[in-house]
Formats: C-alpha cells, sequence, structure tokens
C-alpha cells in the first residue's frame, strides 16, 4: 500500500487550538467497526457503549515540561532545548535550535543560570543532540519551574492550564506528547464507567515525539517506525487475560494503550506482564491479538496513526468516517474530537481480527 491511500483533505480551521471544557463534551464518532455505520455522540455517551466484563485500558504516562527556553552562556542567543528521551541522571537526548550553533562544547543556561546544560554530541539519525544537565537541587522540580508543555507543532495558541495537555489520570512521568485519547475523560466519568461493572486497566507508553513525523516513504511497508518504552503490569495482564476468559472486550484508549499490548501479547492473545522497548508498527494487514475496539482522536494525514485505526476498522470504513467528520465540522488532533471503533462483544475463545487481513511483522527490543 501506499502512504498517499491514507491522505485526506483537512481545512486547516478544523485543527482544534484550544480543548472543549468539560473534558467530556468534545464531540464523539462512533464508527462500528464491521459495518463503518456511524453515529455522532458527546463523549460522555461513551458509557453506553461499554458494557460489564468489558476492560477499558488507559496509559497512565504523564507528560514532563519538556520544552526549555534559554540562551547561550558566552552570546546571549536564545535557545530552545526539547526533551525526548533520558539517558541517565544527568544526559538527555533533546532536540535543540537553532541546531547549526548548539555544536558539541557549547553550553546554554536557563533562569538565569539555575539550570544548565552542555551539549555532548550530535544524533543525526533524529537531528538531535545528547546534552548534559548541570544543577543544584532536584532536576524535577528544576523542570517544573522552568520547563513547557511541549505542544504539537500544529497548535499555535498558548495553553492557559498546562493541565488540559494531560489526562486526569496522569501519573508515571517521561512523554514528549500527551496520550491525548485519553483528555476526554473526566474523573466523574471514570467512576461511572466502573460502576456499570467496566473494569480500568492500566499500562504505561512514554510518548515520543516520533508520533507526529510523517511517513516519507511512499511504499508503507518501507517506514522506519520510532521505539518508545512501556510496561504493562502483573494487575493488567490478569484482568486481560481474565477479560478475554470471560468473553469480555479489551478496549483500549488510545493507539498508545494499543501499541502497548499488541507489544506483548502472545499470539493466542495471551498476556504476561512485560516491560520494554517497542517499534510495533501496525498497518492493514494485521492481526491484532488483543484489542476489541478503540478509543481515539482523528489523526493526521498519511500518518501511522492513521494506519492503525485503518488497520482496526478498514480504510475505506476510516476515510469515509473522515470525510463525514470534515463534513460536519468535527476538530480534528491532539485537542479536538474523539472517534470510537466499537465491536460487538465476541465469543469466548475467539480471536479479535479483521477478517479480510493477514498478520504482518511487528519489532520489539
Amino acid at each position: 500500500m501506499k502512504t498517499s491511500d491514507f491522505d485526506y483533505e483537512l481545512p486547516e480551521e478544523l485543527i482544534a487550538q484550544t480543548p472543549v471544557e468539560p473534558r467530556d463534551h468534545s464531540r464523539l464518532m462512533v464508527v462500528h467497526r464491521a459495518t463503518g455505520e456511524r453515529e455522532d455522540k458527546h463523549f460522555y455517551d461513551i458509557i453506553d457503549y461499554l458494557n460489564p466484563n468489558d476492560a477499558l485500558v488507559i496509559n497512565e504516562t504523564k507528560v514532563i515540561p519538556a520544552r526549555l527556553l534559554g540562551e547561550k552562556e558566552d552570546t546571549g542567543v536564545p535557545v530552545e532545548v526539547l526533551l525526548l528521551r533520558r539517558k541517565n541522571q544527568t544526559d538527555w537526548e533533546a532536540l535543540v535550535r537553532p541546531g547549526r550553533r548548539l555544536k558539541p562544547g557549547t553550553t546554554c543556561v536557563f533562569g538565569g543560570g539555575l539550570l544548565k546544560c552542555e551539549i555532548l554530541e550530535s544524533v543525526p539519525e533524529i537531528g538531535g543532540r545528547i546534552v548534559r544537565f548541570h544543577y543544584e537541587g532536584v532536576f524535577e522540580e528544576l523542570l517544573d519551574r522552568l520547563g513547557e508543555m511541549p505542544l504539537p507543532p500544529y497548535i499555535h495558541e498558548k495553553l492557559a492550564d498546562q493541565s488540559r495537555y494531560q489526562t486526569v489520570y496522569a501519573k508515571n512521568e517521561g512523554s514528549a506528547a500527551a496520550p491525548t485519547a485519553g483528555l476526554h475523560f473526566t474523573p466523574e466519568l471514570l467512576e461511572k464507567i466502573q460502576a456499570k461493572g467496566v473494569n480500568i486497566g492500566y499500562v504505561t507508553l512514554h510518548v515520543g515525539l516520533g508520533t507526529f513525523r510523517p511517513v516519507k516513504e511512499d511504499d508503507i511497508e518501507q517506514h522506519d517506525m520510532h521505539s518508545e518504552y512501556c510496561v504493562i503490569p502483573p494487575e493488567t495482564a490478569t484482568l486481560i487475560n481474565e477479560t478475554k476468559a470471560r468473553g469480555g472486550r479489551v478496549i483500549c484508549v488510545g493507539t498508545t494503550s494499543c501499541r502497548t499490548l499488541e507489544s506483548w501479547a502472545q499470539e493466542d492473545g495471551h498476556m504476561e506482564p512485560s516491560a520494554g522497548w517497542t517499534s510495533i508498527y501496525i498497518y492493514p494487514g494485521y492481526r491484532f491479538k488483543v484489542m476489541d475496539a478503540l478509543v481515539t482522536n482523528f489523526h493526521l494525514p498519511q500518518s501511522t496513526l492513521i494506519m492503525l485505526v485503518s488497520a482496526l476498522a478498514g480504510r475505506e470504513h476510516v476515510l469515509h468516517a473522515y470525510e463525514e467528520a470534515v463534513k460536519e465540522r468535527y476538530r480534528f488532533f491532539s485537542f479536538g474530537d474523539a472517534m470510537f471503533i466499537a465491536s460487538e462483544i465476541p465469543k469466548i475463545g475467539e480471536n479479535s481480527e479483521n477478517p479480510d487481513v493477514s498478520t504482518v511483522s511487528e519489532e520489539n527490543s
């Protein structure tokens, strides 16, 4: 398949710049996986599509204020350092601007010298740097004080409330971007879902900026997928196995929860506690081992995320739904509206898959 097969026309004014208040009042498009039939709802209606004994799996990652604005120590030239991945207590993989001026050996200062970083080496694969921080006190406290939320490049408005780029259940720090499908949930809605008999499972996948990188290759199979760190705790593995045994559905909140489960599930869908790096790449042709249904947002054209959604619901169904979403003036991307790809309750022991797809390879490291 070609990358252009996942393109669609999106007017720029439909890219949401600010979140809806309250969180669960965003719109919800329900797309029935088998038929492509769709319904227009609000997100608080999601509870009507969840059943007792279903498992709702959410990603507990927390976005760090990874964007640091400062200056070169010797010249005062403004600089920006965007933290991507922690290597040890002092060293990070980061993107920097202006790249030409921030060569190895350069020192940058932030907060009037409260925090300094030294450029150690270049990382050509990502166009970034390895940087080493020098500071007194607790690094996380300094980062909370001096850093800003690393909003996606298509959001140009200033975010008044930084917590709106976090899920209400965010817990484990480490992401450079939010798992945005979860932004629609409120504590009250989660309580109602649990009161209905739906079980909630927790995973962690620390989202990297690779999620925003376009697929540049014409052939989607030639794309080199980025890697991210994820964790499935023992209690979540047990919940998923018990849910499947009872004939319930596993419903993932966001592509990050999906990728976490599918990375570590055995071929028969059995789940064990796991942790490590995943570079799983899901596109049409993939057979889902665990996930039955998906809560997600509307994704960028030609992205790996719209390919994942197409693997679950079918490319034609998804592109038709996106076409209708544009006509109906849905809001797109991180602060936009939601989509629920619904499935029927599977029979006990039945594997969740599209009937017309086959397995493709995946990678874990």
